[in-house]
């Protein structure tokens, strides 16, 4: 439970395939903008999913030179270009905040994987006395949050949280106790993922988890809670929060979007990638978060779900909504933004999360696209293809991840209406 101290989002940073900044993003997202299309990254002929949710138009120069850039592996890039934009978003750029009080918290699933792909091929063919040196620092994940701290002299804590598509939710949780325990003034938190390789596809595609039944129509692919879904689509991206104890942002006088007010996590202890049938660590964590942020079940508008277009996922997550909110799981709206961005592993609890506060501070719950033929087990309000503006007081993002792991984070608007 919260000691008291409120924790506030004052910055936000992205880099997705629906857009590199926040503007584009939301834009997309209030327009129902796919952003899932034929793999470019590599030849994707070998591989059974043909499809992705690549970012596009990408230009690590815009925040770092280009002779830096090449000491980092994509996934850092995503999160230096997505922290930089957040840190500047927050009015944190010379603002003269104690570097010794900012702490850099980051989820991550996999890595350099294009890295790690690129030396295997070095080894195999060449030995590894023809490695670059740059090899273990690029391809490790701890790199993006050192990267982070570098380039933002954030001299608190830097860590790399790894729960796979849990990542991002934990790392905004982890983040969120560090300024209730004084740990920080300031957290940049998030997540990044950038594994659009053909060793991430081909892996996905030989658990049969990606969907492959409409690599011809790639905008169509995602469909959460629909009756014809067949699989997640791979997505890639960042997307960063900061985070500051509200009397730390009062002071220095910050624009504040949401206050994040609670964080729940559990372990299914069931499989390493089914979810657990019952939905038993799902429903705990929602439980947790919303005892941690003082919420009552009746007072959540909006539930961003981890809604992953598989077949276990999106039933077992109905089910988990149903127990927790009671009569009230009818009311509320829970929609699935994967559909337009795909699932971005490590990183999509924390662009959920962006979501959610750009929901809030709009009062606009994003669609859940390509939902055709409804599933009779997946019943609840997804908002069905097109955006519905409402106020909401309270939102919750869902992220339940291969090993286990469940975890959910609370935003509450900072001055609710009824």
């Amino acid at each position: 439970m919260s000691n008291g101290t409120r924790v506030v989002v004052t910055g936000l940073g992205v880099i997705s395939p629906i857009g590199n900044t926040v503007d584009e993003l939301w834009a997309s997202l209030r327009n129902g903008t796919s952003g899932i299309g034929t793999i470019t990254k590599f030849d994707p002929s070998r591989v059974d999913a043909k499809i992705a949710g690549e970012v596009k138009n990408f230009d690590i120069t815009q925040y770092v030179d280009q002779k830096e850039s090449k000491r980092m592996a994509l996934f850092t890039q995503y999160a230096v270009a997505a922290a930089k934009q957040a840190w500047q978003d927050a009015g944190l750029e010379g603002s003269g905040v104690n570097p010794e009080r900012v702490a850099v918290m980051l989820g991550n699933g996999i890595g350099g994987k294009e890295i790690d792909d690129e030396a295997y091929k070095t080894l195999f063919e060449r030995g590894p006395g023809r490695l670059s040196p740059m090899v273990i620092p690029k391809l490790i994940a701890n790199e993006a949050a050192g990267s982070v701290s570098i380039l933002l002299n954030a001299k608190g804590a830097a860590h790399v949280v790894v729960t796979a598509c849990a990542s991002g939710t934990d790392a905004l949780g982890v983040a969120l106790d560090m300024i209730r325990s004084g740990r920080a003034d300031v957290v940049i938190a998030g997540g990044t993922e950038a594994t659009v390789t053909e060793y991430c596809i081909g892996g996905f595609c030989a658990m049969k988890a990606l969907s492959t039944k409409r690599n011809d129509m790639p905008q169509k692919a995602c469909r959460p809670f629909d009756a014809d879904r067949d699989g997640f689509i791979m997505g890639e991206g960042a997307a960063i929060l900061i985070l500051e104890s509200e009397a730390h942002a009062r002071a220095r006088g910050a624009r504040t979007y949401v206050e994040l007010a609670g964080y729940g996590a559990s372990s299914d202890a069931y499989h390493l990638t089914a979810p657990d049938p019952e939905a038993s660590g799902a429903i705990r964590a929602m439980q947790l978060a919303l005892q941690d942020a003082g919420v009552k079940p009746e007072e959540v508008d909006y539930v961003n779900a981890h809604g992953t277009s598989t077949p276990l996922n999106d039933p077992m997550e109905t089910k988990a909504v149903k127990v927790v909110f009671g009569d009230h799981a009818y009311k509320l709206k829970m929609s699935s933004t994967k559909s337009m961005t795909g699932h971005l592993l490590g990183a999509a609890g924390a662009l959920e999360a962006a979501i959610c506060a750009l929901a809030i501070r709009d009062g606009f719950y994003p669609p859940t696209i390509n939902h055709e033929n409804p599933d009779p087990a997946c019943d609840l309000d997804i908002v069905p293809n097109t955006g519905v503006q409402g106020p909401i007081r309270v939102a919750i993002s869902t992220s339940l991840g291969f090993g286990g792991h469940n975890s959910v984070v609370v935003l509450k608007a900072l001055n609710p209406t009824a």
